[in-house]
C-alpha cells in the first residue's frame, strides 16, 4: 500500500509518499521563507499563490523520488487544517482533483495531531498514554493521548504562540526571518540570567498558554537597557528571552504530568528543533522517568510525511469495507476540527 501526503498549512508546499509500512519513500518540503522575510512573518495571500504555482511541480517530485506514479498510490491524505485558510484550500482542492480522477480514498488530517505523527514515526514503539506538546510559529498546544488516535487539548494559546513571539522579538530588533533559529544562534554563549523575565501563567490556573504578556516585556527590557542589533549584550538579552519562552513551554507540561496518568512525553512542531528546548525537554521527562520522544530537525517543521502516515493510520482504523472518498471535506483554519 502506498500513500500521498498533502500539506499546504501555512508557507511550505510539501508532498509525501509512504509505504505500507509507514516507510518513507520521499518527502519533498518547498519553504517560502525568502518570499516572506522581507515582511517579517508569513503574508497569507502571497502564501497561497505560491502554493498554486508549486504544488503540481512538488507533488511530482514527491512522486518521482518514490519511483511512483499516481495510479500506485492507494490513498490520499491532505491536511485539512488548522492553518492559513487560503494555503489549506489549495493542497485540499488539489487533492480532491487527484482523488476524483483517480477514484482514490481520501482522508482529511488535522495539522497539529500530524505534528504529533511526526514523533512517532520515528519513535513506534513509544507507550501510551502520552503528553504531546505542539509547539509551532502559529501554535502552542498541550494534549493528552490516552490512546493512538485520541487526542485531547488540555492546553492552547489564548494569543501569540512560543514560536510567533520569537519571530516578533527578532522582527523588532531586524534580526531576520524566521526568528527562532535566528535567536537560537544569536544566544549562543549568552547568559540565561543576565536578564530576568517572570513566567506567564493563567489567573485561572489552566494549562493554557499566554505569551503576550512575555513578548510585551521583552519589548521594554529591549528599550530600557538599549538593546539594538550591535549591542554588546545581545546575546544575554537573547538567551535570557529563549530561556523564559522554553521555561515558559514546559512550565504546563511539568504540571500536565502530576495530573494525568502518562507513561511518555512527546515534543513536536518547528520550535521543537530548538536545541535549548529539548534539551529542556529531555531533562524533564527523565526526571519524572518517562519514556520521551521528538522528531528528527527535519521532521520538525511542516512536512507531508507526518500528514501520510497519519492519514494511513486513520484510514486503518476505519476497518474493512468499502471506503468512499469524501469530496466534501472542507478546511478550518482554527484549532478545532468540525464535527464528525
Amino acid at each position: 500500500m502506498r500513500v500521498l501526503g498533502i500539506e499546504t498549512s501555512c508557507d511550505e508546499t510539501s508532498a509525501a509518499v509512504l509505504g505500507g509500512e509507514g516507510e518513507v519513500l520521499s518527502n519533498v518540503v518547498l519553504s517560502q521563507d525568502e518570499i516572506h522575510a522581507p515582511y517579517g512573518g508569513v503574508v497569507p495571500e502571497l502564501a497561497s499563490r505560491r502554493h498554486i504555482e508549486t504544488i503540481d511541480t512538488v507533488v511530482r517530485e514527491a512522486l518521482d523520488r518514490a519511483r511512483a506514479g499516481l495510479d500506485q498510490i492507494d490513498l490520499l491524505a491532505v491536511t485539512q487544517g488548522p492553518g492559513l485558510i487560503g494555503s489549506l484550500l489549495v493542497g485540499l482542492s488539489f487533492a480532491k482533483g487527484l482523488a476524483y480522477y483517480f477514484k482514490k480514498p481520501l482522508i482529511g488530517v488535522d495539522h497539529l495531531q500530524a505534528h504529533i505523527e511526526a514523533a512517532l514515526l520515528e519513535n513506534p514503539g513509544l507507550p501510551f498514554p502520552a503528553l504531546a506538546l505542539v509547539v509551532s510559529g502559529g501554535h502552542t498546544s498541550l494534549f493528552f493521548l490516552e490512546k493512538p488516535l485520541s487526542y485531547e487539548v488540555i492546553g492552547r494559546t489564548r494569543d501569540d504562540a512560543a514560536g510567533e513571539a520569537l519571530d516578533k522579538i527578532a522582527k523588532f530588533l531586524g534580526l531576520g526571518y524566521p526568528g527562532g533559529p535566528v535567536i537560537e544562534k544569536r544566544a549562543s554563549g549568552g547568559k540565561v540570567k543576565a536578564f530576568p523575565f517572570s513566567a506567564p501563567r493563567m489567573s485561572d490556573r489552566s494549562l493554557d498558554y499566554s505569551f503576550s504578556g512575555l513578548k510585551t516585556a521583552a519589548l521594554k527590557t529591549i528599550r530600557d537597557n538599549k538593546i539594538s542589533k550591535g549591542s554588546r549584550r545581545m546575546a544575554d538579552f537573547l538567551a535570557s528571552f529563549e530561556q523564559a519562552v522554553v521555561g515558559a513551554v514546559l512550565d504546563n507540561l511539568g504540571r500536565a504530568v502530576s495530573e494525568r496518568p502518562a507513561q511518555s512525553l512527546i515534543l513536536c512542531g518547528g520550535v521543537a528543533r530548538n536545541k535549548r528546548l529539548r534539551a529542556e525537554f529531555e531533562k524533564l521527562a527523565r526526571a519524572e522517568r518517562l519514556a520521551f520522544a521528538f522528531p528528527s530537525p527535519k521532521l520538525c517543521t511542516d512536512n507531508a510525511a507526518m500528514t501520510a502516515s497519519l492519514g494511513l493510520k486513520k484510514f486503518r482504523a476505519l476497518g474493512p469495507g468499502p471506503f468512499v472518498p469524501d469530496l466534501g471535506l472542507n478546511a478550518y483554519p482554527r484549532v478545532s476540527a468540525p464535527a464528525e
